[in-house]
């Protein structure tokens, strides 16, 4: 039985709680990194989500075990509703950060945070990169390059950010009680972030110099299963909030987005029906993929020389697979939640099993 402390009036700034299920390879240096990044030990929480592994041993062992806490099957977003509970963090802390347990922090990651928060946010975010991996990884630096340097940044000028993501999502605790954390989507991060629109609870910030660091799929396989539950999660949120029929600024921005995909599609389509309809139609095609892989070859320049990461030219052919695959994912995706509506219990549960590695920091 846990003690209920009596705690001091003034609140402290921040704290970070991990949710975790199996992440023996990378919880030590996920909590590491943390209290390198500028957060105290004393401001860290584990939730850990029934792991099977040693999980729990090696967080209790940096941590303490008054500040690790062990639940039944729960999920992602119950199990951040348990330690924020049991912790008593509400009534302790001015802000509560989560983030997965699958990645490092920058340098001054929290510095960054504490510095930057106020009141005039009810939440926040930082800017997420991918830790050295293989040629997804390589993918999702060009992916996250265009999605956060330049469209976070629109998004944040606009007051539309769509997602907090999971590797860097920060509430004003006394919002926490207004936002539903539950498992009835696949994508938790994005169905609290559309809760922040809808109830209006406040503006979101997005701190680009803060930076996090992510793992990303090891295969292809993964990459299909990582992406599937994205869209699939997409899907679920948007039909839950209806999104496209609010008038809030954020459904036309999505709506906006989701339209784009759609022109290039058709686009797509069009330029292959010609192809194969006209006699020029192998010209047209053979211009439109010039164009095409000269624009994205500029754009991967852009993303390595931004992060210094020139390895990420050795998969750039390559990428072609993961961008239709995605565009094929989503399509798919639209088919089985909004036609067949499918998918409409989601288990509580973890997209990460089999595809963690030990986290190289430094």
């Amino acid at each position: 039985m846990r003690k209920n402390p009596t705690y001091p009036t003034k609140l402290r700034k921040l704290a970070l709680v991990i949710p975790a299920h199996n992440e023996e390879l990378a919880i030590a240096s996920t909590i590491r990194s943390a209290m390198g990044a500028g957060q105290s030990k004393s401001d860290i929480y584990v939730v850990d989500d029934n792991s099977s592994d040693q999980t729990y041993h090696i967080a209790s062992q940096l941590l303490g075990k008054d500040h690790v806490l062990k639940v039944k099957r729960s999920g992602k977003a119950l199990a951040i509703q348990k330690a924020v509970k049991t912790f008593e963090l509400i009534k302790r802390y001015e802000w509560i950060h989560i983030s997965d347990a699958d990645g490092v922090f920058g340098d001054n990651y929290f510095t960054v945070f504490k510095r930057r928060l106020n009141r005039k946010y009810a939440a926040a975010c930082g800017h997420v990169q991918s830790l050295p991996g293989g040629w997804v990884s390589q993918y999702r630096i060009f992916e996250y390059t265009i999605g956060l340097e330049i469209m976070r940044r629109i998004q944040n000028w606009l007051g539309t950010i769509t997602v907090i993501p999971g590797p860097t999502s920060c509430f004003r605790s006394d919002i926490f009680p207004h936002i539903e954390f539950s498992n009835d989507s696949m994508t938790e991060d994005f169905d609290a972030t559309i809760q922040i629109h809808r109830k209006k609870l406040g503006k979101i910030g997005y701190f680009p110099d803060a930076k996090s660091f992510t793992q990303d799929p090891k295969d292809y396989r993964d990459f299909v299963n990582q992406v599937s539950r994205w869209y699939r999660g997409f899907f679920q949120v948007a039909r839950k909030h209806r999104i496209g029929f609010r008038t809030q600024r954020v459904d036309a921005y999505i709506l906006y987005m989701n339209l784009t995909t759609v022109l290039f599609t058709l686009q797509l389509l069009a330029v292959l029906a010609l192809a194969w309809l006209s006699q020029q139609g192998l010209f047209v095609l053979s211009i439109y993929i010039l164009t095409d892989v000269l624009s994205t070859a500029l754009w991967v320049t852009f993303a390595a020389a931004l992060n210094k990461r020139w390895d990420i030219f050795k998969s750039f052919p390559l990428f072609y697979v993961l961008r239709f695959t995605n565009l094929y994912v989503f399509y798919k995706a639209f088919v089985e939640i909004i036609v067949l509506r499918k998918f409409n219990t989601v288990k509580p549960g973890w997209d990460t099993a089999g595809r963690r590695y030990r986290i190289q920091t430094g």
